[in-house]
């Protein structure tokens, strides 16, 4: 049975994350922010740990973790960076606050999270850290910079940090999602929906499973030789 801490459990691609692992037999832990109703019910139906915290506060984050490694029985050797906040928009339009929400979350999260996992992963000799980015990482969105700016930087601290983990034992990847049905997504309107489906591929929108079956795969015993890898999962979309 392995240790396994989610950001951003309680929905969307970060719920499903949970169920795949939890039907797998491992322990899990999630942090979420604000919806406790919606954490009860993955926490219901998965057995999972739902833990309270703002990941884009450092200090939350430190007791977050902290009561994780206590839910858990020990330190997790599983971190799956999920917890991901959008903002459309133009960027001149954009708050201080709301470009500083985006970045916190979507950025800083990660490496909050990271930084505290990391001594017990390195002490263990042994981890899996995968980051949940995007596309727009890869490709850019107009009237997402913020977003797309901070998932790009996901693609930095992956490949960086797989470096600095390779001789400790620690593999780091990312997966990077296309247009996925989540909350996330539910604002586009139909039109919108419609031609990133045509430019995708696959021809249609990808499920939170979709991506959950990626992030297991990559921190199963079949990926102990893939490191600072950035896979997309997006139905071909370029």
């Amino acid at each position: 049975m392995r240790r396994v801490l989610v950001t951003g459990g309680s929905r969307g691609i970060g719920a499903a994350v949970v169920r795949r692992f939890c039907e797998n037999g491992d322990a899990a832990a999630f942090f979420y922010r604000e919806n406790e109703r919606a954490a009860a019910a993955v926490a219901r139906e998965t057995g999972a740990c739902p833990v309270r915290c703002d990941v884009g506060d450092p200090a939350a984050v430190r007791a977050g973790y902290a009561e994780a490694v206590k839910a858990l029985g020990g330190a997790p050797g599983i971190l799956v960076n999920c917890a991901g906040v959008a903002h459309t928009g133009l960027l001149q339009d954009m708050t201080d606050a709301e470009v500083r929400r985006v970045l916190d979350v979507d950025l800083a999260g990660a490496l909050y999270l990271c930084r505290t996992a990391i001594p017990a992963m390195v002490a263990a000799k042994a981890g899996r850290i995968v980051n949940v980015g995007s596309m727009w990482g890869r490709v850019g969105a107009s009237c997402e910079v913020a977003y797309s700016a901070a998932k790009a930087g996901l693609r930095g601290l992956t490949t960086a940090l797989a470096k600095e983990l390779g001789p400790s034992g620690v593999t780091v990847n990312c997966v990077e999602p296309g247009l996925i049905d989540t909350d996330m997504n539910a604002g586009l309107s139909a039109a919108d929906k419609q031609a990133l489906i045509d430019e995708t591929p696959l021809c249609r929108m990808g499920t939170p499973d979709d991506v959950a079956g990626a992030v297991f795969f990559l921190a199963s015993p079949d990926a102990a030789f893939i490191t600072g890898q950035c896979l997309g999962v997006d139905g071909g979309f370029i």
